[in-house]
């Protein structure tokens, strides 16, 4: 299936669920299973009970989703991480 095909949605997690798993309810009141995605696995990415999140439902399979933000209070989806702005800070200087 396409990306362009899954709808994203917005909700927040009701309870966290063995093997990486959560209840999540979406703001218009349905509730589903999800889960993180593989980038968000890979970066060790904590998602708690009460989160605020972002989503991505298959349009043939609504009730599970698949996790692909955490909403952190006073940061935006598209800011950019702390730093990133200024360039590679890590560079060796002569």
């Amino acid at each position: 299936m396409a990306k362009e095909d899954l709808i994203e949605m917005a909700g927040h997690v009701l309870e966290v669920l063995p093997d990486s798993r959560y209840r999540v309810k979406l703001e218009n009141g349905h509730e589903l299973i999800a889960y993180t995605s593989g980038k968000m696995r890979k970066n060790h990415i904590r998602i708690l009970a009460g989160d605020k999140i972002s989503l991505e439902l298959s349009p043939y399979d609504l009730s599970k989703g698949r996790i692909t933000f955490r909403y952190i209070e006073g940061r935006s989806p598209n800011s950019a991480a702390p730093g990133a702005a200024h360039g590679n800070n890590n560079r060796r200087r002569h």
